[in-house]
């Protein structure tokens, strides 16, 4: 079994093992690794002298190549999304409309957004009114008092 002293194919299946992991927790940026070791892997098919050290810094190299690439490529091609708010979780509670459960007096204040409570800063308002959410500061939502439909505010 002289395939086992062949350090290419180790990183061959290092390379496959990799993307396979890939596949299995995506969203990790295991495949540009394995395609660092894919490469290394070739290399050291090519030269089977290369000693352990230099194919290391051949991976890492290729390593920092392959996500820099990357990178590159998901900044200039961005991945579209049907909810591009999906993870960002205030921005999608900007513009609703929540009840105070505790007073906003100086500023500060707790609201109920569905099932839980989120500090709050605005307008003064008594427990119980409508507030509008208008975004977000210091872990908190910023409010603010709707204004009334029908109201002239020319004086």
């Amino acid at each position: 079994m002289d395939w086992l002293n062949d350090a290419g194919l180790w990183w061959l299946i290092a390379a496959v093992v990799l993307a396979v992991t890939e596949l299995l927790v995506p969203g990790v940026f295991l495949i540009f690794l394995a395609i660092a070791a894919a490469i290394t892997g070739a290399i050291t098919l090519f030269f089977p002298d290369l000693p352990a050290g230099g194919q290391l810094i051949g991976f890492a190299a290729w390593s920092a190549v392959t996500v820099l690439i990357g990178k590159r490529w998901y900044r200039d091609y961005p991945v579209e999304t049907s909810d591009p708010m999906l993870n960002d979780r205030v921005a999608r509670l900007i513009g609703q409309t929540v009840t105070v459960v505790t007073p906003i007096t100086g500023g500060q204040g707790r609201v109920r957004v569905g099932d839980g409570e989120w500090s709050a800063f605005g307008e003064d308002a008594p427990a119980g009114a409508q507030v509008r959410i208008v975004g977000a500061r210091d872990g908190a939502l910023v409010v603010e008092t709707p204004p009334v439909i029908g109201s002239d505010t020319k004086s």
